[in-house]
């Protein structure tokens, strides 16, 4: 899965196909992502210490990974993502990348 938290992406798919959000958590033993204002349920609760008025509380469930594509960073469109080997001089050794397929733009 090339798909990691604080990624911006786009969803291509489903219910709410077009929406942009952001990337809150990865559950990559299920394939799923938890996406910032998609695929938002309500939850309801009963009242406790916490929350004692209970009621109903909209949470964000998970979406299934190929349901979204990466932003490209340059031009602000949904791209595919390619791993690269770039020379890193810190390190002094070369190591693996993601990088738009569209732009070439290394997504970090």
């Amino acid at each position: 899965m090339e798909l990691k938290k604080n990624d911006n992406v786009l969803v291509i798919s489903g219910n709410d196909k077009g929406k942009r959000g952001r990337i809150i958590g990865v559950l990559r033993e299920k394939g799923r992502i938890l996406v910032e204002g998609v695929n938002i349920r309500s939850r309801r609760t009963k009242p406790s210490q916490a929350n004692p008025n209970g009621g109903i509380i909209p949470q964000e469930l998970p979406i299934h990974a190929s349901n979204v594509m990466l932003i490209d960073p340059k031009s602000g469109k949904p791209s595919r993502v390619k791993h690269i080997k770039i020379h890193d001089a810190k390190l002094n050794k070369e190591r693996w990348v993601r990088a738009s397929v569209t732009s070439g733009e290394i997504i970090q």
